[in-house]
């Protein structure tokens, strides 16, 4: 089986299989390009996406392998919990960093095909909330690629695709059965002459994802140190500038986008105010115990103070609990 002269990195998330299934059910199978997908899953459960893909496509689908070479009209998903990248012709998996708090995700499988393939590589971004992906489409492009956007207003959740058209010059943005034709229109043009080699800052940060050492391939000197923290493990996070995306990442590989930056510390302020109602409500329920053991022992002074401890406890617990309870706080871009 010969490598393919094309490669294809295909991204998405809520809403994402009805569109990988319409998407792949129309790719022809005669097609000079090899495909890998990338669907948000959770780390818990092994993925059934290669199956599913299977009952709808002519191509030949596949959970991906750990060094195994691309082929020719074969399409590889991506396993749950592992990066999927490439190095060549070659398929890495990798418990890198998460980046967008995804572990796979769609930015670390679009910017390692753009670093491995450059003009031979072509990124489509499907349905999916907030903005994964966008800078991962912004490498293909810059490294002379192809980049194709499902039209959001067909996508079931269209931030992903939308979020990409508004940074990133697309190519073509479209239904994803058009998208399909757009493919195999690229696929049979002549394989490009030249390869556009990715940026310093690209090419470390994929190196980032298949071993996992940012400190040491410099990830303080990838921007300006910001004023945020990451929420995963609390460094310092640098802030990357690439055209009109921003982004972010800490020294030891988390990366993350403003939205998803924005998701993770709405899920660390509700945690942590659900930890404080927890401690209050036992001060609250030990206050009741020693009132209780004092009435009992004829304490009656003693009795009263707690009582009125308590009283004040549960007034001041009220405003943490209306908070921890507003929709509008912690609501969320789609």
């Amino acid at each position: 089986m010969k490598s393919p002269r094309w490669v294809v990195a295909v991204g998405a998330s809520a809403g994402g299989i009805e569109a990988l299934r319409d998407f792949f059910a129309q790719v022809p199978r005669d097609v000079d390009a090899a495909f890998l997908v990338v669907m948000h899953i959770p780390a818990h459960s092994p993925s059934q996406l290669h199956q599913v893909l299977a009952g709808c496509t002519s191509l030949e689908v596949c959970a991906a392998s750990d060094k195994e070479r691309l082929k020719t009209g074969y399409v590889y998903v991506a396993r749950a919990d592992l990066h999927l990248m490439t190095e060549g012709d070659v398929i890495r998996l990798t418990r890198g960093p998460k980046e967008c708090r995804a572990r796979p995700s769609v930015d670390v499988l679009l910017r390692s095909v753009a670093v491995s393939h450059g003009p031979r590589a072509v990124g489509i971004v499907l349905s999916g909330m907030l903005d994964d992906g966008t800078a991962g489409l912004w490498a293909i492009k810059d490294a002379g690629g192809a980049a194709l956007v499902q039209d959001p207003a067909e996508a079931l959740y269209p931030s992903m695709p939308q979020s990409a058209i508004d940074h990133v010059d697309v190519d073509v943005v479209a239904p994803v059965a058009e998208l399909a034709r757009a493919v195999a229109r690229i696929a049979a043009e002549p394989e490009p002459s030249s390869m556009a080699s990715a940026s310093p800052v690209q090419a470390s940060e994929n190196e980032v994802a298949n071993e996992g050492n940012a400190l040491e391939l410099g990830v303080l000197k990838m921007g300006e140190v910001s004023r945020y923290t990451c929420p995963d493990c609390h460094r310092v996070l640098v802030q990357i500038r690439e055209g009109a995306i921003l982004r972010f990442r800490c020294h030891t590989g988390h990366a993350f986008s403003l939205l998803t930056l924005l998701a993770e510390v709405g899920e660390s302020i509700d945690k942590g105010l659900w930890d404080t109602i927890r401690a209050i409500e036992e001060r609250l329920l030990l206050l009741r115990q020693l009132q209780e053991l004092s009435d009992k022992a004829g304490r009656t002074k003693e009795a009263r103070e707690y009582d009125a401890l308590a009283h004040e406890t549960e007034v001041r617990i009220q405003p943490l609990r209306d908070l921890a309870l507003d929709a509008q706080l912690f609501a969320r871009q789609r």
